[in-house]
Formats: structure tokens, sequence, C-alpha cells
């Protein structure tokens, strides 16, 4: 992607202290690029003291050039959802602990905020899983987690693929995940690790109480079934860490591949396996 992009949309980290000195310098980045740089209702009550200069998203008339994350994954991922099938791409600056899907680290933010202001960066096609649950975006771009709830009874878990029962489980949970999330929950569970480009998505159980579960990698036109026996307690249901239903006693919940649904950007050169050794490496040393 080339040339200046003429409006940008700022989220950040829900802790607002911790993005305050790159909500001032994105501010300033903007304007000298001549960028129009607006933030949601939200992003102006939590950045009171640093929001001058930022406009306000709702009154723009159209999509956004790009939308700059200053925040963690879980923060990314909001993006990601927010402008699911919009086109808009997501440039990450990592205000979190890992940043895995950041296209920079906070130390490059200067850079970083020219780069995503001239529009000077690739963007990766992401896929997602779609559930068939009301939802105003029933997506996820890491994983849907179905988990029991606190003190409650160990949930009993079965899954078909394509209508075919695979597993039965009792279990704490079950994470359905892409390949941007196999390296997270699912790597807890020790799921497979798929890399980025992979078509497909992997289906781990949380805590299974036997010896035989394991992880499948499901193919990509292949429909998920996710079913809570009857009479057990209901089930949490989660899109990206963030609860979203419930599964009841005897329900079911199906979920889907689907393939281009957000756009990521990254800087040319980055790759999955980079990725990998810088953050994973990193923190095993």
């Amino acid at each position: 992607m080339s040339g200046t992009s003429g409006t940008a949309l700022l989220v950040t980290h829900t802790h607002p202290l911790n993005s305050s000195d790159g909500v001032k310098a994105a501010v300033a980045a903007a304007q000298e690029a001549g960028v129009e740089l607006v933030a949601p209702e939200d992003e102006h009550r939590k950045h009171r003291e640093t929001v001058a200069g930022l406009g306000r998203a709702e009154e723009l008339k159209s999509d956004p050039s790009v939308c700059i994350v200053l925040g963690g994954d879980g923060s990314i991922l909001y993006a990601l959802r927010r402008y699911a099938d919009t086109g808009v791409p997501v440039f990450g600056i990592n205000f979190g602990t890992i940043g895995f899907l950041a296209a920079v680290d906070r130390e490059q933010i200067d850079e970083g905020l020219r780069l995503a202001f001239a529009g000077e960066f690739e963007v990766m096609s992401m896929p997602a899983l779609e559930m068939d649950m009301p939802s105003q975006r029933p997506v996820a771009f890491n994983d849907v987690t179905f988990t029991r709830r606190p003190h409650g009874r160990v949930a009993e878990l079965s899954y078909c693929v394509s209508d075919e029962e695979v597993g039965n489980v009792r279990c704490d949970g079950l994470v359905v995940a892409t390949p941007a999330g196999s390296t997270g929950y699912n790597l807890a569970n020790a799921g497979p690790i798929l890399a980025w480009g992979v078509e497909g998505y992997v289906v781990s159980f949380i805590a299974p109480h036997t010896l035989t579960a394991r992880a499948l990698v499901v193919a990509p036109d292949d429909r998920l079934k996710v079913i809570n026996a009857a009479g057990r307690d209901p089930v949490d249901v989660a899109l990206d860490g963030e609860h979203s239903a419930e599964l009841t006693p005897g329900g079911e919940i199906e979920v889907s591949f689907r393939d281009g649904a957000g756009g990521l950007a990254q800087l040319p050169g980055a790759s999955f396996y980079t990725r990998m050794r810088e953050k994973f490496g990193r923190l095993a040393t």
C-alpha cells in the first residue's frame, strides 16, 4: 500500500494511562502528515486531557483509510472485528505485553506512525471464524472459546465436523482457533501452531478429563458444530476473549472458516516466522 491516507481512526489500550503519550504522538504525527485523525466517543472519554486535535469518528461519512491501534493483541483484535469486511487495514503499535499482531513495537512509534500515515505498509489478508449466533459482529479473528463457568460443574462438550461426531469429552472447555489464534489459548492447550497462510482452523480441549483427547486441524470448507450435553450447566461463549453468548444445555452453535475477512498491516519483509522468533523466542530467554 502506498500514498498518504486521508483519514485515520485511532483505537487505544483499555488502560488510558498506558497509551496517553502515544495519543499525543499520534496527533502530532497526523498533523505533520496532513492526515485527519479521529477517534470514537469512548476514546475521547478515556483521554480527556490528551484528545486535543482528535476528531470524532461518529462524524465520518465513510470508513477511514486506516485504523491505528495503540494497544496489545486484544485491542488489535477488537479493531479487526470492528472493520471486518470493510477493507480498512489495521495497523498495530504494540502497547501491550506480546503484541504478536502488531506491525511495530512501542519503541518504534514515531517511525510506525510515519509509515501508517504515509500508507507505506503491506496488508495481509486475515481469515476469521464466523458464528451462527445473533451478534453485531459474529466473527473472531483469534479464537472462539467455550468455557464452563467458575464454580460450575465440569462441562461435557462434543463437536461434529460436517455432521460427523468427532469428539465427546468432559472438560473445562473447548477452543476453536484461526492460524493467528493458534499461538494463543490453543497453544496453552498444547494444540498445534498453524502458520499464517494455512487454510483451516484448529480445535483443542481445555483441561480434558481423559487421556485420549487430541487437538484437530479442520479443513477450511468443513463446518464445525459444538454441542453442550443436555442436563449440564450453560457454557460461556467468547469471541476473541469478549463474552458474546452462552451455549445452553442441549444447545449447539456452528462455526465456519471464512478467508479474507480482515486486513492486518505489516511492514515489508515481516513474516510469521520472524514474529514467532522475536515474540516467543524472546520470552523464553
